[in-house]
């Protein structure tokens, strides 16, 4: 492969951003918003969780896993996280019980801040996930509220260096700062 660098599928990937308020024992975040890529890779190419975990991986953002979202509500409090779409297509519910329906298909990327819940609805047969998260922030399973100091301290992770999917130009380092 004569060009290792990976980038966006077309010009036509868009991120749209929206904050969550805080539902019950779920705190979502209340300074940076949930950021939505709708068809940040081309979900026609070949291995599209490869090309995930290389986007995440030039950006910033190291791969830890491949699998699915749980189908339960939980929130990370130690890490930020980001949810490539590598296959399939699924809906998930954002911000705790009744909170936000989000329907994901193949090429879609999430990126979730500390705090936010999310869990799994409905997932056709082939639903794949790529899970990232910034460098030095171990993620966690929160199925619980925190408390005061563990709000503190998830509200003071440092914010990451660039956008997982568009790198140090991206929406993240604008919407987050």
């Amino acid at each position: 492969m004569a060009d290792q660098t990976v980038s966006l599928a077309s010009k036509t990937a868009r991120c749209e951003h929206f904050m969550l308020p805080p539902n019950g024992w779920v705190p979502n975040n209340s300074r940076l918003p949930v950021l939505l890529w709708r068809g940040a890779i081309d979900p026609k190419s070949t291995d599209c969780a490869a090309r995930f975990e290389a986007l995440f991986e030039q950006n910033g953002w190291p791969p830890q896993w491949r699998n699915g979202v749980f189908d339960y509500h939980h929130f990370h409090s130690t890490a930020h996280e980001a949810l490539g779409i590598a296959s399939g297509d699924a809906e998930l519910i954002l911000g705790g019980p009744h909170g936000r329906a989000i329907a994901l298909s193949a090429g879609d990327a999430l990126i979730l801040p500390a705090g936010t819940g999310h869990c799994l609805l409905t997932a056709g047969r082939r639903f794949q996930v790529v899970g990232a998260y910034p460098p030095g922030q171990q993620w966690n399973i929160r199925r619980d509220a925190i408390t005061d100091q563990e709000r503190i301290a998830m509200e003071a992770l440092p914010f990451p260096r660039s956008d997982p999917v568009a790198g140090e130009d991206g929406p993240l380092t604008r919407l987050w700062r």
